[in-house]
């Protein structure tokens, strides 16, 4: 009979295999957007060593392709830093959403999983803590999409570079459209209440009007239009589904 810490191990393992298992699918579609942003950021002053150093110590492929584009057209450090942090603010909302979960971990555990944090692995690990099966080790499940999709987008941001300097046509090739399909696979699956389609569609609605904002701030509008219609939403349904006390002794 295996001991109590063999048991655990085994646990740990298993969750770190299925986060990185459950996130293949969301590997491939990350794919083109790391070849492309490595072609793109090897042909500019970054060169293969700064591009491979963004993706290593910044690991956040939207606001890359942002900062790379502002640093091309000269923008100041300060503009850089302020519009990739409004790119990137939807984080906290995952945060939020991810803490009731993960606050019992030590800090040093807590600080792994934020920055391995990403729409993909967001989107595997909220289906995995939506199953209430009292497992210990979750958050083993999350290192491993993390860590898997952070291997991922190493390896080819380094594959684009390499192929951007032999064949620069890579950056021409529309690859980027394999980035919007893998989103539309991660959100459409959520939609199955009237809230959750309100919030997407307010959202939609919002960045769509909103898109001429300076600094990508559109993208932070449609976040908090969507927080906004769903929080009301949720209020409206709770107290419509709350028994009434009218009568009651």
């Amino acid at each position: 009979m295996p001991s109590s810490s063999d048991r655990q191990t085994l646990d740990r393992t298993t969750e770190l295999r299925h986060g990185a298992r459950d996130t293949l699918p969301l590997l491939l579609g990350a794919a083109p957007f790391g070849l492309i942003f490595g072609a793109l950021a090897a042909s500019s002053p970054l060169g293969i060593v700064g591009a491979l150093a963004m993706s290593a110590l910044v690991f956040a492929g939207s606001a890359q392709f942002i900062a790379l584009s502002l640093l091309a057209s000269g923008a100041s450090g300060l503009v850089v830093v302020f519009t990739t942090l409004v790119v990137n603010l939807r984080h906290l909302l995952y945060s939020a959403s991810l803490q009731p979960q993960v606050a019992r971990l030590p800090q040093r555990w807590r600080m792994l999983l934020a920055f391995w944090l990403t729409d993909e692995t967001y989107a595997a690990v909220h289906h995995r803590y939506a199953r209430d099966d009292g497992a210990p080790f979750k958050h083993w499940y999350t290192a491993g999409s993390g860590a898997a999709m952070y291997v991922n987008w190493l390896g080819w941001t380094a594959a684009g570079a390499w192929l951007g300097q032999a064949r620069p046509v890579l950056a021409q090739l529309g690859l980027e459209f394999a980035l919007v399909a893998t989103f539309v696979g991660i959100v459409v699956p959520l939609l199955r209440e009237r809230p959750s389609l309100a919030v997407a569609l307010t959202s939609a609605a919002v960045a769509l009007l909103a898109r001429g904002l300076p600094y990508k701030l559109g993208l932070l509008c449609a976040a908090l239009a969507g927080v906004l219609v769903g929080v009301w939403r949720d209020g409206r349904d709770a107290a419509r589904s709350a028994p009434t006390k009218r009568g009651t002794p």
